[in-house]
């Protein structure tokens, strides 16, 4: 592994003011140097990690795959362990920034240990690192338990991994909150789904490259993908449109809308269109399984106009016809009014359900990211419901935890709009009948997710 930031020596070790006595301290502090760099980065200027990280890989482009992993999973590993690390100690303190490193290498059983005992070497800890390396972090309470003993001086609860406000507008009972802040504290795989093709075709070409694909047992088109990074450019079935990355929580929504083949169905804010193509392949699903022609159509909508452009590039990819594009560009609906079968409100939110794919939006955000959003959402989806046409479905959804973004605008919409009623939503991970469904990370290893179901009435 070189030096993995191409910075000189001196500038390297000058930054800790500690002189490495080992090759293994001298990489140790190189990768420590350049992880803290985009650290400090992130917290000053309020960015994205992925978009600090790709900025940063795209103008040194010296770093070999070993090094970047060993950077970006040490990275992320901060953000997800910050709760507890900056209760015990100040890291801009050389010797608590290698603590925070080692630790977060042992808690998530990362490969590279030369470089994480180096790194508790540079601590100055007085722990024996093998002994701690014997230490089991099958679970949460086992983390819990390491950590402590590394950080004897504070008191540390399962709670400090996530920030305190967001228990003030994201509540669920005791009795499962362990499970999701343990379900928080670890990534989920990679989720894909199959488009055009068999969903077991496409796991066995997947296998046969080497990518840990499986079914999932909750829907015929949903592939796990496994954990490992992988390029997707250079896989076949995704450059020919024949899967998709799309998180399991993420095709609930689609799941439930269940368009029919002949249905025209509005997706409101669209994105670079994952529902859309999701969509859309359930319209051609249920056109074979139906036997009948596939007549309906998509129309999707966003303000961003390089979203749109990613759309139809995906939709190409994917040789999907029926797909066609209407950019919001004012107040006024881009679509016609009274028109659809189905329109489908993915509103804009504080994301707080995709914290295990960033765990640093949980500390850059703030108790406002939740706070704000409500007027927007609930204009947004009061605006959409214009083009539902009498009898036809309107969906509003969010990958938000919270009721203040969920539960409330769907309320307080449907308080404003007597002419639509709440349609109950079987859970599809746990069969339950409820009113609104949230989905919760930890119910099938998945990002979290809102959606409510309403029709307008004839």
């Amino acid at each position: 592994m070189g030096n993995p930031n191409g910075l000189s020596s001196t500038t390297i070790h000058s930054a800790f003011n500690i002189e490495p006595q080992t090759p293994a301290q001298k990489r140790a502090m190189s990768y420590a140097n350049t992880t803290k760099l985009l650290f400090d980065e992130i917290l000053s200027a309020k960015q994205p990690a992925d978009r600090v990280l790709a900025n940063y890989f795209r103008e040194h482009k010296k770093h070999g795959s070993k090094d970047r992993k060993v950077i970006r999973e040490s990275l992320f590993s901060l953000f997800r362990w910050w709760g507890w690390f900056k209760a015990a100690g100040d890291h801009q303190q050389a010797a608590h920034f290698f603590a925070m490193l080692s630790a977060s290498a042992l808690l998530e059983a990362h490969p590279w240990q030369d470089i994480a005992q180096a790194w508790h070497e540079l601590s100055q800890s007085t722990h024996d690192y093998q002994r701690l390396q014997s230490i089991p972090v099958n679970n949460l309470t086992d983390k819990l338990a390491l950590v402590r003993q590394l950080f004897p001086q504070v008191v540390l609860e399962l709670t400090d991994l996530l920030p305190e406000w967001f228990w003030q507008v994201c509540p669920i009972d005791a009795k499962r909150r362990p499970n999701l802040i343990e379900a928080m504290s670890s990534r989920p795989p990679i989720w894909g789904r199959a488009q055009s093709i068999n969903s077991q075709t496409a796991v066995s070409q997947l296998q046969a490259l080497g990518i840990e694909a499986s079914l999932s047992p909750f829907f015929e088109d949903a592939i796990n993908l496994g954990s490992k990074s992988m390029n997707l450019n250079e896989i076949t079935l995704y450059k020919e449109g024949n899967i998709e990355i799309q998180d399991l929580a993420s095709q609930v929504i689609g799941q439930i809308c269940a368009p029919e083949p002949w249905q025209h169905w509005w997706d409101a804010c669209s994105g670079a269109g994952g529902k859309t193509l999701q969509l859309r392949s359930l319209m051609q699903t249920a056109a074979t399984k139906q036997h009948t022609p596939l007549q309906g159509s998509i129309v999707s909508s966003d303000i961003r106009a390089n979203a749109l452009e990613e759309l139809s590039k995906r939709a190409q990819r994917a040789q999907f016809d029926g797909i066609s594009i209407a950019r919001w560009r004012s107040d006024a609906l881009p679509v016609a009014a009274n028109y659809f079968d189905g329109v489908l409100v993915d509103a804009p939110c504080s994301c707080t359900g995709t914290w295990r794919r960033n765990p640093d939006m949980r500390w850059l955000d703030t108790l406002d990211a939740v706070m704000d959003k409500a007027t927007l959402q609930l204009d947004i989806l009061s605006r959409s419901s214009q083009a539902v046409k009498a009898g036809g479905t309107l969906i509003y959804a969010t990958c938000s935890l919270s009721p203040v973004e969920n539960e409330e605008v769907v309320s307080a919409f449907l308080q404003q709009h007597p002419e639509f009623n709440l349609v109950p939503i079987r859970h599809p991970f746990t069969g339950e009948q409820t009113e609104m469904l949230t989905v919760w990370p930890f119910e099938a290893n998945t990002d979290g997710m809102f959606v409510a179901r309403m029709q307008r009435k004839h």
